[in-house]
């Protein structure tokens, strides 16, 4: 297979710029939430620590853009959305076990829905620039 196209130019910069804004919106968050009041939501807050990691790992090999960071970057993104999606639903039904928001949380309302849109983007960006078998 040949390298794939890259995936940090273009759009791709763009694409990096907002899930590295996103894994520091992410981290701060789960980091303040899981040192002051973890007992309070331990589901949730654990939960936004996860999205952080994932977005720092989407970021990191987005920005990389080789062959095996495709491929990280691939299952980072749909780690994501079917993270989105499952807590998603599970905060909307399961209200008791997410007494305060995530970041997956009502499928990212709280971020403007960005948390579910963007994997469905980097996911495209990635079918755009996929290796080339040969």
């Amino acid at each position: 297979m040949a390298d794939p196209r890259p995936t940090n130019a273009g759009p791709g910069r763009l694409l990096v710029a907002v899930y590295a804004v996103f894994a520091l919106a992410a981290s701060a968050r789960a980091g303040v939430q899981i040192a002051t009041r973890l007992d309070e939501a331990p589901i949730a807050y654990l939960l936004s620590a996860f999205a952080a990691v994932m977005y720092i790992v989407a970021t990191i090999a987005l920005a990389r853009s080789t062959s095996t960071s495709w491929r990280v970057a691939l299952a980072a993104c749909t780690v994501e959305l079917v993270g989105v999606l499952v807590v998603g639903t599970l905060s909307l039904v399961w209200t008791d076990a997410f007494p305060d928001e995530t970041v997956w949380s009502g499928y990212g309302r709280g971020y403007g829905f960005v948390p579910l849109v963007l994997p469905i983007l980097g996911l495209l960006w990635l079918r755009s620039a996929a290796p080339v078998r040969r």
